[in-house]
């Protein structure tokens, strides 16, 4: 069977042979045989899965190494499961086949140092090239449509290369997402490549309408993905269960305490596996809390039945985007027994971690309109509310201030987003860029301008999505948009540190970091650019009638200008911007608008100084 039907069994089947175990039976489940797997995942889902671990795991290596060791071990394994012996290697653990599978082969790069060490130091080692590889690969990019479709009518085995190329470049992407972007990828070929006469103009357009269909899932699983392990990474397991513990009670408000903190403590035991990049034991990881989530509908939510319905490939995603469920009717609208009652200091003494989690389910479950960040600050807020009123001569009075420090904190919250709001309702997407961009080019000036144009483009974006809803949605997809957005701020500030303010927003809270970075102001320590004469460049693809390239134009030039003038005042922005346009309109009205530009933007830049200088 060759690979392109395969992808169609894998999706098709989408894994649902496999069974799910509790999770207190991993440790037996982590010992199945190969051919125990084999039989569970049938010979075309084993195979593609394969597929996707080599290439994640060899930095280095080519496609056809990859596919030859898939096949390799699927051999294997079927030969295991079709006559189970005591032979060494149907045995030995999946992980460990794998790995030696990949040891046999010479010259790949970085691999004989992992293959001399013994288990279970030898996996350590493997994992540790997946950190290795991530960023030193350029991203996939839309393939050329010409020679695709030509190798499409030559049967070339277009799909698997594809899952080959997504899986190395990205070598913490779930499989699931893999095998369900090979299968809009494999829907583009046959779409586009349908008519074997199409000229190749129009295969062009047809893949450029269609990519972005085979690409968008990937960026957004492995962004949520990245996002999460950097909270993993930086905040610790702490943080990361009570930001799962607030998403899960929003999520299922009818479910009891015990079932949501069982929950919470499965999830995060997956992103640990998953953020090792343990591809194994992240998928068996996804397949038992689904089945759980599944079997357990009754007690959890009444909206996740048509999630439940489809096939395991498509059902994790299904449930991270069905909404919330109903709070159940008889739910008090207050949790004040968390401030009123007469044992609450003895309880938070005894039981601190579990009391917190508490009031953080009893609190999130109540309130479906905030987001999951604001929740924590209010669990912050809470515990920080508790420490100091159950001291030792603490005032009577102390805890009953709680309730007007919440509503301050609710108002402030919402007061920002309604504001944001407005300012993008009243000014439209390229005029709230610019006004972001102002802010942030401020705030950060040692980011280049294309990364402060696509952060604020995203963040744009994010606008154009949230203001529209109704209240009572728009804190939660403004703020954990935002907080995506934020998270990649942070990750380039660990790849390459920024400032000290950024540092202190990115290092100090996860819940507090979107206000810390919020109120960060004109980055004091930041020394502006020298006036050059090729700083300002004025040329003569300032006329181009494509407004969008001259939006970005005229964005890379509001940086260059904060840049050499942190302090500009509003004032004197828009006179410099007035003066511009009205050299851009003379100019491009001439003959020659590039010999214009030459000897009135030396001028321009003469009067500029002028006035900043005022």
């Amino acid at each position: 069977m060759n690979w392109r039907t395969t992808i169609y069994v894998v999706l098709v089947v989408g894994l649902t042979g496999t069974k799910a175990l509790p999770r207190r039976s991993q440790d037996v489940e982590g010992k199945k045989t190969i051919g125990q797997r084999f039989s569970q995942l049938q010979e075309n889902n084993f195979k593609a899965i394969a597929l996707i671990m080599f290439a994640q795991s060899m930095p280095g290596g080519t496609f056809g190494r990859a596919a030859g060791m898939a096949e390799g071990v699927t051999a294997l394994a079927r030969r295991c499961a079709a006559a189970p012996t005591d032979s060494p290697d149907c045995l030995k653990p999946l992980d460990r086949i794998f790995f030696d599978t990949i040891c046999q082969e010479g010259n790949l790069p970085r691999i004989a140092d992992c293959c001399a060490k013994e288990d279970p130091d030898r996996k350590d080692c493997f994992l540790s090239l997946k950190n290795f590889s991530q960023g030193f690969l350029p991203p996939l990019e839309r393939p050329d449509a010409e020679a695709a479709c030509r190798n499409y009518s030559q049967q070339q085995p277009l799909t698997a290369y594809f899952i080959y190329e997504v899986s190395r470049k990205h070598p913490f992407l779930h499989a699931p997402t893999i095998l369900s972007a090979a299968l809009q990828y494999e829907e583009m070929l046959k779409n586009c490549c349908g008519s074997a006469a199409g000229p190749p103009q129009q295969l062009e357009e047809c893949f450029q309408r269609q990519a972005p269909r085979v690409v968008k899932p990937i960026r957004e699983d492995a962004l949520r993905q990245e996002h999460t392990c950097g909270i993993l990474k930086k905040f610790g397991e702490r943080t990361l269960k009570a930001l799962k513990l607030t998403q899960i009670s929003q999520k299922f408000p009818k479910a009891d305490f015990v079932t949501v903190h069982k929950l919470v403590l499965d999830v995060a035991d997956m992103h640990k596996d998953c953020c090792r990049g343990d591809t194994l034991d992240c998928m068996q990881d996804r397949e038992e809390i689904l089945h759980y989530v599944c079997t357990n509908q009754h007690i959890l939510s009444t909206k996740i039945q048509q999630c439940c319905d489809k096939p395991l490939l498509h059902r994790s995603e299904c449930i991270i985007r069905v909404e919330n469920d109903d709070k159940p009717a008889d739910l008090s609208p207050h949790v004040r027994e968390f401030i009123e009652d007469k044992g609450i200091c003895e309880r938070f003494a005894q039981e601190k971690d579990t009391h917190l989690a508490r009031f953080l389910y009893e609190y999130s479950r109540r309130h479906p309109e905030f987001s999951a960040q604001m929740l924590l600050r209010i669990g912050k807020g809470y515990e920080e509310l508790l420490q100091e009123c159950c001291r030792p001569g603490a005032p009577s009075g102390c805890r009953s201030r709680g309730e007007e420090e919440l509503r301050k904190h609710i108002y402030e919250t919402e007061s920002v987003m309604r504001t944001s709001c407005d300012i993008y309702k009243e000014k439209g997407d390229y005029y709230f860029q610019n006004e972001l961009l102002m802010s942030f080019t401020k705030k950060m000036p040692q980011l280049t301008s294309t990364e402060l144009i696509k952060f604020t483009k995203e963040m744009t974006t994010i606008g154009s999505k949230c203001c529209q809803l109704d209240q009572d949605k728009l804190l939660p997809c403004a703020e954990e948009n935002l907080d995506l957005v934020l998270g990649e701020i942070c990750r380039r500030h660990v790849a390459e540190p920024i400032n000290p303010g950024v540092c202190h927003c990115c290092s100090s809270s996860y819940a507090f970091r979107r206000p810390c970075i919020g109120k960060l102001e004109t980055d004091e320590t930041y020394v502006p650019l020298a006036l050059t004469p090729g700083l300002f460049a004025f040329h003569g693809d300032l006329c181009t009638t494509e407004e969008e390239k001259l939006q970005h134009r005229k964005q890379e030039m509001l940086i260059t200008l904060l840049k050499y003038k942190p302090q500009i005042s509003p004032e004197q922005l828009g006179s410099v911007t007035a003066a511009f346009a009205a050299m851009r309109e003379r100019c491009c009205g001439e003959a020659n608008p590039e010999a214009c530009f030459q000897k009135e933007g030396p001028e321009l830049i003469k009067r500029s100084e002028k006035m900043l200088s005022a």
